[in-house]
């Protein structure tokens, strides 16, 4: 673990006793604080207890006296819609409020690294969607170059359960907006923003406090470099925000949407070929359309997104090539489950918005398409320009009846399971087709979690292979 470091002998309160919240519990003690804890729910508490946490309730008058700060765990709401009452509380009584993630960055570095060669250095990935896949692809180029590493974040462990860095290690980090928007600490190496589309909007008061919360990383962080998307204007906004001018190389630009031209560092991906140039001269360029693990134009953008945060640490092309073509993708981000009589079974569960189901939609070219479950905002009608592919969609859930009317031409059958979802699909699909599950919505009316339902997907379409 990761001892934290600066409240040695000092209480320090610890909201949510979930993963994050009993990892931070227990980095604070290994740092010489004493945490107080406290969860919302009576299970969390008696967790605490038995782990032999003193539990308070910081509600209650006199809560925060000689407390020196309030770490709270990524899920609880800390602003929108409404901040939970022992933040509140932490406000009145002036006591800072952070999280596991600015204690990592706080307490990262210590009195060994004056010995090493190399310095431990940070990637820190954050965007609306292929943080994950690119967080893991970074992970993956680095171990099969010999370089160690962890990954850890949004994704894997918690920040603060990793090992202390060993000489020249590199730590990987997903870092979604809900831990960039309270960190008080955030100091990465390397920071890659992917790409932004609406999502998390109550969490944050809206689109503009959704993009505040990701730009936090690049402005307040100073990372010594910057890998960005620039497909969508927040991505343009903050690249220009982070040059001081046309050639400066701190700064790398990605793209999936148009060739990048001007005398920088870019990376970008046009027809299955990733390019890099740099002073407006090619000097590198990578086949995508044989790697396995990267279908689609989303995975291309994830694939530049890695490229270029490792060629930032030094890897040369051939090196990143060679590990791209042996990364199997993540579990429920279009994880190829089985292939039987031509026709293939797609795991993209990840898929909880029309963003990214949109991108997964798009990655194939005769889809069965199961979607549904507890739709957001709007439901699938911004997804009209990709249901071209969609021979018939197969609904589940909470939303079915809803998606099935923003549909239009394309031929459905409203299933409510994914059991027979999955059997529909199975047995009316041809050789050449995929049988898709992006959902386009959120798990919850049937399942805890989007890996959940991808699990339950992946084990109905193995049981029929």
């Amino acid at each position: 673990m990761i001892p934290v470091l600066g409240y040695e002998g000092r209480r320090v309160a610890v909201l949510g006793m979930g993963r994050s919240g009993l990892a931070t519990a227990l980095s604070l003690r290994a740092g010489g604080a004493i945490p107080v804890v406290w969860d919302d729910s009576t299970e969390g508490r008696a967790k605490a207890e038995e782990l032999g946490y003193e539990v308070c309730d910081f509600t209650k008058a006199g809560g925060f006296d000689g407390i020196a700060a309030l770490i709270v765990s990524p899920g609880i709401p800390h602003l929108y819609p409404d901040p939970n009452k022992v933040i509140a509380a932490a406000w009145a009584a002036g006591v800072p409020v952070d999280n596991d993630i600015g204690l990592f960055f706080r307490s990262l570095g210590s009195g060994d690294w004056v010995d090493f060669d190399t310095p431990p250095r940070v990637i820190a990935v954050t965007g609306s969607n292929g943080k994950s896949t690119t967080s893991a692809l970074i992970h993956h180029i680095l171990s099969e170059n010999g370089t160690p590493c962890q990954l850890a974040g949004n994704i894997g462990r918690g920040v603060l359960d990793i090992e202390p860095p060993v000489d020249g290690e590199v730590i990987v980090l997903e870092l979604s907006s809900y831990q960039t928007d309270l960190a008080r600490a955030l100091t990465p190496d390397v920071a890659v923003f992917t790409n932004l589309s609406p999502d998390h909007l109550d969490r944050h008061g809206g689109m503009g406090g959704y993009f505040a919360a990701k730009r936090r990383l690049f402005i307040e962080g100073g990372p010594d470099r910057c890998v960005i998307g620039v497909d969508e204007k927040e991505g343009r906004y903050l690249a220009n925000q982070l040059v001081e001018g046309p050639e400066d190389s701190r700064l790398i630009r990605i793209s999936v949407a148009e060739k990048l031209a001007g005398s920088g560092w870019n990376v970008f991906a046009r027809k299955g070929f990733l390019s890099e140039y740099r002073k407006g001269k090619q000097v590198a360029s990578l086949d995508l359309r044989d790697i396995a693990g990267l279908p689609g134009a989303h995975n291309h953008q994830n694939a530049c997104a890695a490229f270029a945060a490792t060629r930032a640490l030094g890897l040369s092309p051939k090196t990143i090539e060679a590990a791209f073509h042996s990364f199997g993708g993540l579990p429920h981000r279009s994880q190829l489950v089985g292939e039987k009589d031509g026709v293939k079974f797609v795991n993209d569960s990840k898929a909880t918005n029309v963003d990214s189901a949109q991108k997964a939609l798009e990655a194939f070219s005769r889809i069965r398409w199961i979607a549904g479950g507890m739709g957001k905002d709007g439901g699938i009608a911004a997804l009209a320009p990709a249901l071209g592919s969609v021979v018939k969609a197969y609904l589940i859930g909470f939303s079915a009846r809803d998606f099935a009317l923003q549909l239009g031409d394309v031929p459905y059958e409203i299933c409510e399971t994914m059991e027979a979802a999955v059997a529909l699909a199975a047995r009316e699909a041809e050789a050449g087709e995929v049988v898709l599950l992006a959902p386009a919505a959120a798990s919850f009316d049937q399942y805890p979690n989007f890996e959940k339902r991808g699990e339950h997907f992946a084990a109905l379409v193995e049981a029929l292979l």
